[in-house]
């Protein structure tokens, strides 16, 4: 959820405008919605395994990095997506994404063997 504030926070702090205040927003409402909709170790049946939220937490990271020679912005804007981007991608890399989709497979592929041994 501090993303999401930050999101929401930083066109304001920073005093983008246009374009580049407008993605911040819409990227406060889609990682609201990311987050909402990933099933977490503990919280139950979720529509996005952990492993996609990964893979979108992956592929916003470098379109992030990206996006501002894409669309020819400088100075501020610049700076935060690029900031942003590479925040992004050190949380995907400390993260256990695919750790915990590989404990998660393992955990039902034991949890079956032992249902067939009954």
């Amino acid at each position: 959820m501090v993303a999401v504030v930050g999101f929401l926070a930083m066109p304001i702090l920073l005093g983008l405008s246009d374009t580049p205040a407008f993605l911040s927003y819409a990227l406060a409402a889609i990682h609201l919605l990311v987050t909402l909709s990933t099933k977490f170790p503990d919280t139950g049946h979720r529509l996005l395994s952990l492993r996609a939220h990964g893979v979108i937490e992956l592929v916003v990271g470098i379109a992030l990095i990206a996006l501002p020679w894409l669309a020819g912005w400088t100075d501020v804007a610049r700076t935060y997506y690029v900031t942003v981007g590479v925040i992004l991608l050190v949380i995907w890399t400390l993260s256990n994404y695919g750790r915990q989709y590989g404990a998660e497979r393992a955990q039902k592929a034991h949890a079956d063997a032992d249902r067939g041994t009954r």
